[in-house]
């Protein structure tokens, strides 16, 4: 599953969901690299 995470105040991160950790933080993979993050609620048009 693709997630979206912000890392820092303005830098987003799109990658394949790893792990949720359990302090509310989840864990991203993007090639090599994994990247860990709050994730970005996904916007739903009502």
């Amino acid at each position: 599953m693709i997630r979206t995470i912000e890392v820092g105040s303005c830098v987003l991160i799109q990658g394949i969901l790893v792990r949720d950790l359990q302090n509310g933080h989840v864990a991203v993979r993007v090639g090599e690299q994994t990247f860990v993050g709050r994730p970005v609620p996904s916007h739903r048009p009502s």
